[in-house]
């Protein structure tokens, strides 16, 4: 690329630069080698991540604990959205995670989800959600939890539990599965990479 060109799209905010993350904007996930697979060196910040599995409790809330850990000692505030089961308080406190910063909202409109966690991630107020949707959301939910996610700079993460629905805006894709070994990851889209790769964490 050109200098004067390199140096003109440096000094716009606005411009999306495709495959260029900044190296050090993630969060850390407390897996070294999924870190080193994700652009920005862990989950990223002020972003909407689809997880897909087929049954709930494989091992994705593990997955998940040490960057919960992480944000709620530094007071930011996690909320639980439309949990299919209730939190076990006991074990998120071994985990490391500030209990007074967790907060559990139910839903019982599932209709109400998406908006309700687009109020929540563009409030500012709220560091990581967790969502489970109990039906698969349209493009243009998913589209508009992405902005809001970076809006209010937080980490969203929608559980597409059992189905096969795609949310082509979420910065990150995951599938997960349970085998022998441990916990399946397929990354089948990062925002900043072009690579499709798999990874077998032993939790």
């Amino acid at each position: 690329m050109k200098p004067a060109l390199e140096q003109l799209l440096r000094g716009q905010d606005q411009v999306w630069r495709g495959l260029q993350t900044d190296s050090a904007s993630g969060i850390a996930t407390g897996f070294a080698e999924l870190d080193a697979l994700l652009p920005g060196g862990g989950w990223p910040n002020g972003a909407l991540m689809h997880w897909q599995l087929p049954h709930i409790g494989i091992g994705e809330l593990p997955l998940l604990l040490p960057a919960m850990a992480a944000l709620s000692r530094q007071g930011q505030r996690i909320v639980w959205l439309a949990p299919p089961y209730q939190a076990y308080a006991p074990g998120l406190q071994q985990a490391g995670v500030e209990l007074g910063q967790l907060l559990v909202v139910t839903c019982p409109e599932a209709a109400d989800l998406p908006w309700a966690l687009e109020v929540l991630l563009r409030s500012g107020g709220c560091g990581m959600a967790l969502a489970w949707p109990k039906r698969p959301l349209a493009a243009h939910q998913t589209r508009r939890l992405q902005l809001a996610a970076e809006a209010g700079n937080a980490l969203a993460v929608l559980f597409a539990v059992g189905h096969a629905a795609q949310a082509r805006h979420a910065a990150l894709q995951l599938a997960l599965r349970r085998e022998s070994g441990g916990l399946r990851l397929r990354i089948a889209k990062a925002r900043g990479s072009l690579r499709q790769l798999d990874l077998l964490l032993a939790i």
